[in-house]
């Protein structure tokens, strides 16, 4: 939750190429305060049946930089399998990466202001991604 000296994060993720939520997903949050200062790691979490990340740690005080880092390889090669059924007409998973992913994760950086919630969804396939500032 925010406070007038802090800002919020949450998140959420959907797989588009079978157009469910991505469960099962682990992320990380980081911080810094101000573009020079170094990243402090604040923890993570993953997400729910629903793709949703509902408890992410709160950020400190004089935040002004956020990263999430979605770990996005385990998710892919654990569901290779659906995904496969699910897009017959998509490439075969050998063009997907070495490992099966051609994004094995994903890291999104931004600006916060206090007292301001941040919603960030991501919206995810194996073969791109694409995210922006929810509500």
């Amino acid at each position: 939750m925010s406070t007038d000296t802090t800002a919020s994060v949450s998140t959420h993720i959907l797989d588009t190429s079978i157009g469910r939520p991505a469960e099962g997903v682990a992320i990380t949050l980081a911080a810094r305060a101000g573009s020079g200062a170094a990243w402090v790691a604040l923890g993570g979490s993953a997400t729910d049946a629903d793709g949703r990340c509902k408890d992410l740690p709160a950020l400190p005080v004089g935040t002004t930089h956020v990263r999430l880092d979605f770990e996005t390889e385990a998710y892919f090669l654990s569901k290779q399998n659906q995904q496969a059924e699910a897009q017959q007409d998509a490439p075969a998973n050998r063009d997907s990466g070495p490992a099966g992913a051609f994004f094995p994760e994903v890291a999104i950086t931004f600006a916060v202001e206090p007292g301001e919630h941040y919603h960030v969804p991501l919206l995810l396939n194996p073969f791109g991604y694409s995210v922006y500032r929810g509500s």
